[in-house]
């Protein structure tokens, strides 16, 4: 399975891409902005390629164990990103809701949110986990906002 995380547009605070799956477009992303140097907790993921994988401890593991009791079978992760640790694709709405993790959702330009996102995150995951428990799934984050 192919993830593409297509970067539309950006400012100082928020970066809003359009998500596809396999080729086909599956709703819209909120990430941190672009930084040239790391700064914790307030830049996006780097362009490139990384391979999912399953995080199941930690505390947004343990919050949607109980928040998705029938869906959740550990975090999505983002593996081997360079200078970060447990990227994850999680709910959010706001750049508030991410630490330099990806948030799902529909998009409001006027706000530079995602609305919808706890819907999207739960069709993501049903969509996702089985190719990523295999071991068969990628992400791709194109910078085409710059």
């Amino acid at each position: 399975m192919d993830i593409l995380v297509d970067r539309a547009v950006s400012n100082h605070d928020v970066t809003i891409s359009r998500v596809y799956i396999d080729g086909k477009f599956f709703c819209h992303g909120l990430e941190d902005e672009y930084r040239a140097r790391k700064v914790p907790g307030e830049t996006r993921i780097p362009a490139g390629c990384y391979n999912l994988g399953i995080r199941d401890e930690g505390g947004f593991h343990n919050r949607y164990s109980v928040l998705f009791p029938d869906l959740h079978r550990g975090m999505v992760e983002i593996c081997s990103v360079p200078d970060f640790q447990y990227v994850l694709i999680h709910v959010g709405n706001f750049d508030r809701d991410t630490a330099g993790c990806l948030l799902l959702g529909r998009v409001d330009y006027r706000s530079w949110a995602v609305w919808q996102s706890k819907a999207t995150y739960q069709r993501f995951y049903r969509r996702v986990i089985g190719p990523i428990a295999a071991g068969r799934a990628t992400i791709l984050f194109l910078d085409n906002d710059r």
